[in-house]
């Protein structure tokens, strides 16, 4: 598993770790690490593998995501690291996963609308794909024409733009002078693996017994109240939060509410030592 590139927001020691979702980066939570820095808090935020600036792996594995999110961290942190993780939706399954594996590692987390099962809103990210296939990289000029062949098939403009994200620019390493348009994301394997995103992994016997935040969109269908019962069993310490007005994307739909909420999660987790 390659290296994973980390940004940090706040000065001091790291007390938080953001895991974005699918075709996000770190920087997605930039706003809401801000607002947390403002409290005295410092996070470090992940570009998942297959994201962003992190390297591309050979298959989609959330076990080994959590691994790797666990050692960039042990690395970072050395042999004290604890922090706040915070996950959405892919990223809050890699963020279930590290705490239920080295527990050691997370002093409270918080799973941002997503539930320790089959994920069926990931089928919609195929069509997504495609269409970012449909830019002609080769041709591109500017981002704005990549926008404008994106524009009748991603009609929702946030969606759009969190997409156009991933486009980015760079030397050409074969013509001097020449600039190469690219997608950051693995869009190969991610295409390939729509059906492990959206899966979720058997963890086996294994209970994280620290503080657990439950974020969801007061407006989102990716939590319900069906999969209570199993995320209780992996989480004993349970407490729910209902982000008003919030889609999936919470964070970017009600973000000081995000805010409120995962600083709520911090003060727990330190009441409890």
């Amino acid at each position: 598993m390659p290296g994973l590139h980390t940004e940090v927001v706040g000065t001091g020691r790291p007390d938080f770790a953001f895991l974005h979702g699918l075709f996000g980066r770190g920087r997605n939570w930039t706003g809401i690490a801000q607002g947390l820095a403002a409290q005295g808090h410092t996070s470090v935020l992940f570009d998942l593998p297959n994201h962003g600036a992190s390297g591309w792996t050979g298959e989609f594995s959330y076990p080994q995501m959590a691994e790797a999110v666990g050692d960039e961290l042990r690395l970072r942190l050395g042999s004290a690291a604890r922090l706040n993780v915070v996950g959405h939706s892919m990223g809050g399954k890699v963020a279930m996963l590290l705490a239920l594996s080295r527990p050691e590692l997370v002093s409270g987390l918080a799973v941002v609308d997503i539930a320790p099962a089959v994920s069926e809103g990931v089928d919609g990210f195929g069509p997504l794909i495609e269409a970012l296939r449909s830019v002609d990289l080769a041709g591109l000029t500017s981002r704005g024409q990549a926008e404008a062949t994106l524009k009748p098939l991603i009609p929702d403009p946030g969606v759009r733009q969190f997409l156009l994200q991933n486009l980015r620019v760079r030397r050409h390493p074969g013509h001097p002078g020449a600039s190469q348009w690219y997608w950051q994301p693995n869009l190969d394997l991610l295409e390939a693996s729509l059906d492990r995103v959206a899966g979720w992994p058997d963890p086996g016997t294994a209970v994280y017994p620290g503080p657990v935040w439950w974020l969801a969109g007061e407006l989102s269908d990716y939590v319900a109240q069906r999969y209570v019962p199993a995320m209780r069993a992996l989480f004993p310490e349970l407490h729910q939060v209902v982000i008003p007005g919030a889609g999936h994307w919470v964070h970017a739909d009600n973000p000081q509410a995000v805010i409120d909420a995962i600083a709520d999660l911090a003060a727990s987790a330190q009441l409890r030592g």
